[in-house]
């Protein structure tokens, strides 16, 4: 089967949506209000939907990876935005180098783990 698709959106909760609305704000994300109980997040074309929704078994298993152009210049700017002391349970991990690419973390204020990554050139 052929997928002629146009994008991808993942669905992610939160434990407490109006901080992570303002969090994904900081982050750099467009944000675009559905309803009351969800908002679409933007990064260019790119996006994901984050709900008024907690379940602790999904949020605790939910990964995200965002190739970024470059990863060193993603890591720059995010350590300068300073999240981890606007918001409670946020950590970042600095960047790691495995066989694909380069990639750091960032635990959002409901514990999902996000991948920003950059893959090497071949």
């Amino acid at each position: 089967m052929e997928h002629k698709a146009l994008s991808i959106r993942p669905f992610i909760g939160a434990t407490d949506f109006e901080v992570s609305r303002a969090f994904y704000r900081d982050l750099g994300f467009q944000e675009v209000v559905l309803s009351p109980a969800m908002s679409l997040f933007k990064s260019g074309d790119y996006g994901f939907y984050l709900q008024n929704a907690f379940n602790k078994d999904w949020i605790d298993n939910t990964m995200v990876f965002l190739e970024v152009e470059n990863v060193q210049i993603f890591w720059d700017d995010l350590v300068k935005l300073d999240l981890p002391a606007k918001y409670q349970n946020v950590r970042l991990t600095p960047i790691r180098v495995d066989y694909w690419g380069r990639e750091c973390f960032v635990h959002d204020p409901s514990g999902i783990l996000w991948h920003f990554g950059e893959f090497f050139k071949k």
